[in-house]
């Protein structure tokens, strides 16, 4: 335990916290894998959370003088964050997703999907924008990805799937905040066992990925994560994407597509599934193992989703 009171009369500006904090982050070897680039960038979010301020926030301000309290209020995170080794998502119950804000707390991952690029950019260039009316997210979570579809997509009807009815308690408090009742379906299913039978221009997915193997060294922080229905996905990773690529076409419309990450798993999705031609995107701001498929691909390799489920 760190001595608050007597840390907090030497760090007088916010500009002191931040450095103090990414000092501690470092030396605590913390991972900011969880939606946080570095240790810097850490340290500013939480000061500006503690403080009730906003993300933008400008540098402009970062020399002025904060209060006891205000010092107190900052270094409080500080130490969850150290000593917990609790990701800063979990200690704000913030976290940002294409843009926007969600709620979120250990019942569901933190988001942090290479998949928002995607969503921002309209899925371009494997959709035309204004034709799609209809879009499914797998595996919703806190139901950041079905959120942000619905956001860039104004037109249509989102249905957001999960077999956790934790997840889907966390997403209907994201749907409300953002006013998507009307817009977003919350559906809880077992992959696409209770999906209505109806055709998707695109179908979504951030599935559990993480190979049994994978999970056992993963840092610290993401014991807070539900892993074992948010995570781990067998012993290689594919326990839940090889039974989606079998029913996929099933629930698309003829030129819809199908986007699943995959992230650690890629290596061994490929070498389970040789003939299928995946398209693997290519992100600007970071982030791989995000495969395209359209429909016609997904209905013309049944019999290799098959086989490799039968391995």
């Amino acid at each position: 335990m760190i001595n608050k009171r007597e840390i907090a009369t030497d760090l007088i500006t916010l500009r002191d916290l931040i450095r103090w904090g990414t000092s501690q982050f470092n030396a605590a070897e913390l991972s900011f894998t969880q939606g946080m680039p570095s240790a810097i960038d850490e340290a500013v979010y939480l000061c500006l959370s503690a403080l009730h301020l906003p993300p933008d926030f400008s540098i402009d301000y970062f020399d002025c003088v904060l209060t006891m309290d205000e010092r107190l209020n900052v270094l409080d995170l500080f130490e969850q964050r150290v000593v917990q080794r609790k990701p800063s998502a979990y200690i704000t119950n913030e976290s940002w997703f294409s843009g926007l804000s969600f709620y979120v707390d250990e019942r569901v991952l933190i988001p942090r999907s290479p998949i928002a690029e995607l969503i921002q950019q309209q899925f371009s260039p494997w959709v035309y924008p204004e034709q799609v009316n209809t879009i499914l997210d797998l595996c919703t979570g806190s139901g950041c990805i079905a959120i942000a579809c619905a956001d860039m997509f104004e037109q249509a009807q989102v249905d957001a799937s999960d077999i956790s009815t934790d997840a889907l308690a966390v997403a209907e408090i994201n749907r409300k905040n953002h006013g998507m009742e009307d817009r977003v379906n919350l559906i809880e299913s077992n992959l696409f066992e209770s999906i209505p039978a109806q055709r998707y221009d695109i179908i979504v997915s951030n599935p559990p990925y993480v190979s049994e193997g994978e999970m056992e060294q993963l840092a610290a922080e993401f014991n807070f994560e539900p892993g074992s229905l948010a995570l781990t996905a067998g012993k290689q990773g594919l326990d839940l994407v090889l039974p989606m690529l079998l029913d996929a076409a099933n629930y698309l419309t003829d030129e819809g597509i199908f986007v699943v990450e995959v992230g650690y798993s890629q290596a061994a999705l490929e070498k389970v599934l040789p003939e299928v031609p995946f398209i693997w995107i290519d992100f600007e701001f970071g982030g791989e193992g995000v495969f395209l498929l359209t429909a016609g691909q997904l209905q013309a390799h049944k019999d290799d989703f098959i086989n490799a489920m039968n391995m």
